[in-house]
C-alpha cells in the first residue's frame, strides 16, 4: 500500500527510512510544543496574548499533526508543520498585546489569513510566485535557509550567544548543556562520515542518552495528557470582520505566504524535489499549509506554516510522505507522552546569562542535529553562478540576509527586490519576468507601509 501510493522505490526510499525521517523530524521540532504556548500564554499585563498554557499546548500538537498529514495525504512531501516562530509571537507582542486585541479575536483574523491563502492557492496565484522566482534565487534560497538553520542551531546549543556590543559571540564552554550539544555534533558528524543510516536521529537519541546520565537534562516521566477544551473553537471571527484589522491580517498574509514560500522552495531544492525549476504538486503543498493555518485557527494557535526542521528528516532519507505521517503520529502522541517529548524537544535552562539577567534557554539534543543540516544545505552554493552579478548579488543578499535579519520571508524579500533592479541597472531589465517586477513592487510596498517597528 505504501508502495503503491508514495511510490518509494520510484524516490529512492524505504519504509524504515521514512520512518527514521519522520521520527528525526520531529525530534527536531518537538520543542515547538513547549516554545509555542509558551510565547502564547505571556500575560496581557506583560504585553502578550495571555493564552491557556496547557491549551495551546494541546492546540500546537492537533495544529502539527493536521497539517503534516495533510502535507503527507494530499501532496506526499516529507515536511512538517506547525506554528510558526515569529507568527506566534507577531500574535502574541503585537496583534494581542500591542494593538490590545483579544486572543479570540486574534484567533479569528488567523483564521480569516488562512481562508485567504487558500483562495490565493487554489487560484494558483501562489504557485505562480514560487515558479517565477529565478533559477539562482532558488539556489540561494536553500543556502539561506541552511545558513539560517545552521545559525539557529548554534544559538539553541549555546555555542553562540548575544553580546550588547557584536552581536553574537563564542558561548561558554564550561556549561554542561553547551559541552552536551558540542557531543553531540561530533557524534554525529562521525556517523555520517561513516555514511550510518539514520546518523542524525542516532546522534539524537545518543545526546539524550548522555545527556540523561550526566543529568544535564531531567528524567521526567513518560506519560502525561494535555486538554485542549480551553483554547479550541473559541475564536471570534465576526469581531475579526472589522476594516481596522485590514492592516495586521494582511501583515499575517506577507509573513507566512513568504516565509512558507521560501521554506518549500530552500526544502524542495535540499531534497532534488524541483524539476526543472518548479515544485511538482505545488499546489497540494500549499493548500496544505493554508488548510493549516485555518484548522490552527479553529484548535487554538496561531498561524501554521511548513518548517525548516523538515530538511532534517530529509538529510536522513526521507523522501515521501509517508515520513509525513510518522511526524503527525509523533505529534499526536505528544498529547499523551508530554513528558517524554518535553525531555527531548524541550530546553535546559543554562547557568548563566551572556547579556546578564535571566539564564538562556538551551536546546542541546536536537540543536546538533539543526547544524549538520545546514551543512548539507549549504553544498548547492557551488551551483550559483556567481560570475554574472546579476545573479550573484541578489543572490549573496538572499543567503546573508536570512540569517541575520533571523526571517527567511526578509531575506528573500531583498533578493527579489534587489534583482530586477539589478537586471535594469544592467540594460537586462528584458529578462526578468513581470511577476517578479510586481512582487518587488509589492515587497516594496510592504516596508513602506506594513514594517512592524
Amino acid at each position: 500500500m505504501f508502495e503503491k501510493y508514495f511510490r518509494l522505490k520510484e524516490n529512492k526510499t524505504d519504509v524504515r527510512t521514512e520512518i527514521i525521517a519522520g521520527i528525526t523530524t520531529f525530534m527536531t521540532m518537538a520543542y515547538i510544543i513547549f516554545v509555542n504556548p509558551a510565547i502564547l500564554s505571556v500575560p496581557a499585563e506583560h504585553g502578550g496574548a495571555g493564552m491557556p498554557f496547557e491549551g495551546v499546548m494541546a492546540a500546537t500538537c492537533i495544529a502539527s499533526a493536521f497539517a503534516t498529514l495533510l502535507m503527507a495525504i494530499i501532496a506526499r512531501y516529507p515536511i512538517a508543520l506547525a506554528p510558526g516562530m515569529g507568527l506566534n509571537a507577531l500574535f502574541s507582542f503585537y496583534i494581542c498585546g500591542a494593538l490590545n486585541v483579544p486572543w479570540q479575536v486574534g484567533l479569528g483574523m488567523v483564521f480569516i489569513s488562512g481562508t485567504v491563502f487558500t483562495i490565493l492557492t487554489f487560484v494558483r496565484i501562489r504557485e505562480l510566485i514560487v515558479d517565477a522566482i529565478p533559477q539562482n534565487l532558488k539556489l540561494a534560497i536553500a543556502v539561506g535557509v541552511g545558513v539560517f538553520i545552521a545559525f539557529i542551531g548554534l544559538k539553541d546549543a549555546g555555542i553562540i550567544v548575544a553580546d550588547p556590543n557584536t552581536f553574537v559571540k563564542l558561548g561558554s564552554f564550561h556549561e554542561p548543556a553547551v559541552l552536551l550539544a558540542v557531543f553531540g555534533v561530533l557524534v554525529t558528524a562521525a556517523l555520517l562520515a561513516r555514511n550510518v543510516r539514520g546518523a542524525i536521529l542516532i546522534g539524537i537519541l545518543a545526546t539524550g542518552i548522555v545527556g540523561l546520565i550526566f543529568r544535564i537534562i531531567e528524567f521526567k516521566g513518560v506519560f502525561g495528557f494535555a486538554d485542549v477544551s480551553s483554547v479550541a473553537f473559541k475564536l471570534d471571527i465576526i469581531g475579526a470582520l472589522s476594516l481596522t484589522f485590514i492592516v495586521p491580517i494582511l501583515i499575517l498574509l506577507f509573513f507566512d505566504m513568504f516565509d512558507t514560500i521560501g521554506t518549500l522552495v530552500g526544502v524542495s531544492e535540499q531534497a532534488g524535489f524541483m524539476k526543472d525549476g518548479k515544485l511538482p504538486r505545488i499546489t497540494n503543498a500549499l493548500a496544505s499549509d493554508s488548510i493549516g493555518t485555518m484548522a490552527g485557527a479553529l484548535s487554538g494557535t496561531s498561524t501554521t506554516t511548513s518548517y525548516i526542521e523538515s530538511c532534517t528528516g530529509i538529510a536522513a532519507g526521507g523522501r515521501t510522505g509517508l515520513a509525513s505521517i510518522i511526524t503527525a503520529i509523533f505529534f499526536m502522541l505528544a498529547l499523551f507522552l508530554r513528558p517524554l517529548a518535553e525531555m527531548f524537544g524541550g530546553g535546559v535552562l543554562a547557568s548563566w546569562s551572556p547579556i546578564g539577567g535571566a539564564p538562556i534557554l538551551l536546546y542541546p539534543i536536537t540543536a546538533p542535529a539543526l547544524i549538520l543540516v545546514g551543512y548539507f544545505m549549504t553544498r548547492s552554493i557551488v551551483k550559483i553562478d556567481w560570475q554574472d552579478a546579476t545573479e550573484a548579488v541578489p543572490a549573496f543578499l538572499t543567503v546573508i540576509l536570512m540569517p541575520l535579519t533571523f526571517s527567511i520571508a526578509e531575506g528573500l524579500a531583498i533578493g527579489f527586490i534587489s534583482y530586477p533592479i539589478l537586471k535594469l541597472a544592467a540594460g537586462r531589465g528584458k529578462e526578468v519576468s513581470i511577476l517578479v517586477y510586481i512582487l518587488a513592487a509589492v515587497f516594496l510596498l510592504r516596508y513602506i507601509f506594513l514594517q512592524l517597528d
